[in-house]
């Protein structure tokens, strides 16, 4: 009888043993998607008329200088993008784009009167600008002091400029006539 007790007994711890369930390491936790990278919008198409461009942000001011005056045009006081200095020793207006260029390089300068193009070269006395000398009664200064509300001025390997035509631009280059 003790014999079939204990064999009673190792059929049920065998039975109870095949029952239970085998335990298993919980599953690595799966990492989260990652999001896809954002790229950056693409640049709006320039309009298809410059008129329709969005002003370059800033403002004209006006003010004398050592022989002359100047309208520079700019946001803040940081060095201005663009300037008109009237020269009266040498009777001349200075065009002045903040910028470097490794040589002579085109600038273009459209009012709604027309297109006019220029070469303008590294300025010898401010290394971080070209300019570009004209005669006090050049007709494009009369163009960009007359437009209808703004100028445009290109300089190749720079921003556009899309300037409004204020009272400061016109007072410069009378102020050399």
């Amino acid at each position: 009888m003790k014999a079939t007790r204990l064999l009673l007994s190792a059929t049920a711890l065998a039975v109870l043993s095949a029952c239970a369930v085998e335990r298993k390491p919980p599953p690595a936790p799966v990492p989260a998607p990652r999001p896809a990278p954002t790229l950056a919008p693409a640049p709006p198409p320039p309009p298809a008329d410059w008129r329709d461009a969005p002003a370059t942000p800033g403002n004209w001011s006006y003010g004398s200088e050592p022989g002359g005056t100047i309208a520079a045009f700019g946001a803040g006081t940081a060095q201005p993008l663009f300037s008109l200095t009237c020269e009266r020793a040498a009777s001349r207006v200075v065009l002045r784009r903040s910028g470097s260029a490794p040589g002579p390089v085109p600038l273009t300068v459209t009012t709604t009167s027309g297109t006019r193009s220029f070469t303008v070269s590294p300025s010898a006395a401010d290394p971080t600008g070209l300019s570009l000398a004209l005669a006090p009664r050049d007709p494009v200064l009369d163009a960009m002091a007359f437009s209808r509300g703004r100028f445009m001025v290109e300089v190749t390997g720079l921003p556009t400029l899309y300037l409004p035509a204020w009272p400061e631009v016109g007072r410069v280059i009378e102020d050399c006539r």
